[in-house]
Order: C-alpha cells, then structure tokens, then sequence
C-alpha cells in the first residue's frame, strides 16, 4: 500500500521513509520489512526516537518534512492508503481462530479511518509545497505538537531504560520500567502496545499480537490493563485521535 503510495508520488519529489519502533530491533521489524519488499529507506527504530523526538504516541503516524528539512505537519495520525485491489488473505479455517483474536479484530475494524481526506491532503502537498493550505508554518506546528511535562519526560526515561533492560535479557526489571512509563505517559498505545507483545503468552508467530492476559492465568499478567482491555475502556473512536486540517 505504501510502497504504491511512493511510487506514485516519487517523480514529483517525494520521498517515503518508513520506520518501525520495536525495542526488539530487526528481530521484531525484520520479516514484515521483507515481506513488503520497499523501495523507500524502511528504518527500524529500536529505541523509539520517533517518540522522544517528534511525539508518535500510536501507529500509523507520520511527520510531514519539507525539502528544507522543516516540519510542516507534526506527529498525527496517517492511514495507509486505500488498496486499488484487494489483497488476497490466505484461507483460514474459523475455528481455528482464537476467540480473542476475532474480538480484536470486531473492534480494530471499528476505529475511525481517514484515509481518503488524508491522502487527498499529502497528494496537495506534494503538489504545491508550502501554498498548500494543509502545509503548516513553524508557529502552528508548535501550537500542535504535544507540550512535554515533567511527568511525560519521566515517563520517556523509564520507557528508555525498560528498553535497555529488555535488550540486555532483564525482563523482569523491564516490566517495573514499562509500567512506570505508561502510568507517566497513559497517552501512548506505542508504549503499552510495546511492552504488551513482549510477554510470551502463546507460541507461534501470532504470540506478538495476543497482547493480553492467559484465560487460564490472568494473574500472570504483569500490566493494568491489555489491547482489548483497554480499546473497549477508551472506545474504538478515540483508539486515533481524528485527522484535523
């Protein structure tokens, strides 16, 4: 979808730079970059500097940067653009499915999606550079950014080091880390969704996307609150913030 995106926009100047955030590194982005076979820099954020630096609290969101290297749009959310076909899904048997998946995947298709007016808006950006009317001035970037308290730059710094810790084999230690991030940062799904896939709660390649409790053990789960948990407490509207002009 992206890489159709890039292709498309890429003789009138336009560049796609993808990046994953996964504390995991090339362990956790490495099989999904080459699945998709990019042509654009697809980067793996291991640290979550797209956090620290621009405010990305939740995927997909993009930053806007212009060919002088200023931001004309901060962190907001970006919906990957419409398919012209449809991909072909395997068949999957439905009673093989785990109930918890097919109720993630109920409220996943409830969230808002913007793709078209967001997309309409990128295309008349790369269009008409700065006489664009979605094309931010440094004040309003600003004014739209997200202000850093004390409390969310603790939080940031308990996230780095739960990192760290989780690099170095230390889960145990990065779990108190990563709890003390979200309590400081409730606002970013990128550090709960983080910490939620690391916790081996089933095998096989889905066990990243569980990101919840055992049925038969929820007292071992070491967080307040889970994907599916926390999707219904909040609503599937407000998962994304709604794109704004």
């Amino acid at each position: 979808m992206w890489q159709a995106l890039r292709e498309e926009l890429a003789p009138k100047g336009f560049e796609l730079v993808t990046v994953g955030l996964d504390t995991l590194g090339a362990a956790g982005c490495r099989p999904y970059i080459e699945a998709a076979r990019p042509n654009h820099p697809s980067l793996i954020d291991s640290t979550h500097q797209l956090a620290n630096k621009f405010g990305v609290i939740n995927i997909p969101q993009a930053i806007w940067i212009d060919e002088a290297g200023m931001i004309v749009r901060p962190a907001e959310v970006a919906p990957a653009p419409p398919q012209a076909t449809p991909r072909e899904r395997p068949a999957v048997d439905p009673a093989q499915i785990p109930a918890r998946f097919v109720e993630m995947m109920g409220e996943a298709v409830k969230i808002r999606n913007d793709s078209d007016v967001y997309h309409a808006a990128l295309r008349d950006w790369v269009e008409k550079g700065a006489a664009s009317r979605y094309a931010m001035t440094s004040e309003q970037v600003i004014a739209r950014s997200r202000p850093r308290s004390a409390d969310v730059a603790l939080g940031h710094a308990h996230f780095e080091l739960a990192s760290a810790l989780e690099q170095k084999g230390a889960h145990d230690v990065a779990v108190k880390h990563f709890r003390e991030a979200h309590r400081l940062v409730p606002d970013s799904w990128t550090f709960r969704r983080q910490a939620w896939s690391l916790e081996k709660v089933i095998d096989g390649p889905m066990q990243r996307f569980w990101q919840g409790p055992d049925p038969a053990k929820p007292e071992a789960w070491p967080y307040v609150g889970d994907w599916l948990a926390d999707i219904r407490k909040v609503g599937a509207d407000h998962y994304n913030e709604p794109w704004q002009p």
